[in-house]
């Protein structure tokens, strides 16, 4: 029976002298007597040949009991030694069988060699010379291309476009040369409704300084007969006139029709009411007239402002103002 502190029979006891293979390696194993083995091959020990399990002093470099020295050769890797330190293993190539290897030296600019790889730039500089060469032939050949299509229609007889063209058969029609139209003074107007000429008043360009008075008043009228007109169409009447200061107006009437818009006769010179000799000044209409001979008239109405002396009439050919 087992009790506490008792383990009974069947507790394994621990090995005593040469029953434990490793006692040796302990104080009481080596008190009861115990010794490493002699010889490799007996249980837990290695053979002989086992070199890996074998104590050695540090750095010792011998080969292993029973093994012999590989010998080094060239061209195997050879155990890295320590720092400084000379290689034990290490044979000079010159001692091998065969001596030491034979190098060739490349030729110069191919590229090869020990240690060397091949001219990667001088293939680069290769490749885009070749590009370009083939770039400039393209240009090269598409300029030529449409220069041979040029050429082969002049070798085939057919006219170019330009030389197709014929002068046209009808010269362009030449400008006009300037019109000399009518113009006339106060003295050659016919005077009507208590119109009269006077000089007076400075200022006036007729010759003689003329020109017409009294077109103030209702019912009074100067008609102007105008010879050579080229041809029909629009034209402009141009009035030298003076006011005293103010405005003035007075109907158009052109070969008998009165115009919708009367001759505007403004203040454009700005002067001081009542002052008459500062008040000339040009104005404009644009009428119609036949080729031929024409009438123009001014004359004055209850609707008009007429206060105005008529100093010279002409025309210009068109709209112009």
């Amino acid at each position: 029976m087992t009790t506490p502190g008792n383990n009974g029979e069947q507790t394994p006891s621990a090995p005593q002298g040469d029953d434990d293979p490793f006692g040796y390696l302990y104080e009481d194993g080596q008190a009861a007597g115990a010794t490493p083995p002699s010889g490799g091959g007996g249980y837990g020990y290695p053979g002989p040949r086992s070199s890996y399990n074998q104590v050695r002093a540090v750095g010792d470099r011998r080969p292993a009991y029973g093994q012999q020295q590989a010998q080094q050769t060239y061209g195997q890797q050879v155990p890295q030694q320590p720092y400084g330190g000379p290689n034990a293993h290490y044979a000079a190539p010159e001692t091998q069988p065969g001596g030491a290897p034979q190098y060739t030296p490349a030729p110069a600019g191919t590229g090869g060699g020990r240690g060397r790889g091949p001219n990667t730039k001088g293939l680069l500089i290769g490749a885009i010379a070749v590009v370009a060469v083939v770039a400039i032939g393209i240009g090269a050949a598409m300029l030529s291309g449409g220069g041979d299509e040029g050429g082969d229609a002049d070798a085939g007889g057919k006219p170019s476009e330009a030389s197709t063209v014929e002068p046209s058969e009808k010269p362009s029609k030449p400008g006009k040369d300037p019109v000399d139209l009518p113009k006339t003074d106060a003295k050659a107007l016919k005077l009507d409704g208590g119109t009269t000429t006077a000089s007076d008043i400075g200022g006036a360009e007729s010759a003689g300084g003329v020109y017409v008075a009294g077109l103030d008043k209702v019912g009074a009228q100067v008609t102007w007969t105008v010879n050579g007109i080229p041809e029909g169409g629009t034209y402009s009447l141009r009035v030298r006139y003076g006011v005293p200061g103010k405005d003035a107006n007075a109907n158009i009437i052109v070969n008998g029709k009165k115009e919708t818009r009367p001759l505007n006769m403004k203040n454009f010179a700005g002067a001081e009411e009542g002052d008459w000799e500062k008040g000339w000044t040009n104005t404009y209409a644009v009428i119609q007239l036949n080729k031929g001979t024409n009438t123009v008239a001014l004359a004055c109405d209850q609707s008009n402002i007429c206060g105005a002396n008529l100093d010279q009439m002409w025309l210009v050919e068109g709209s112009q103002g």
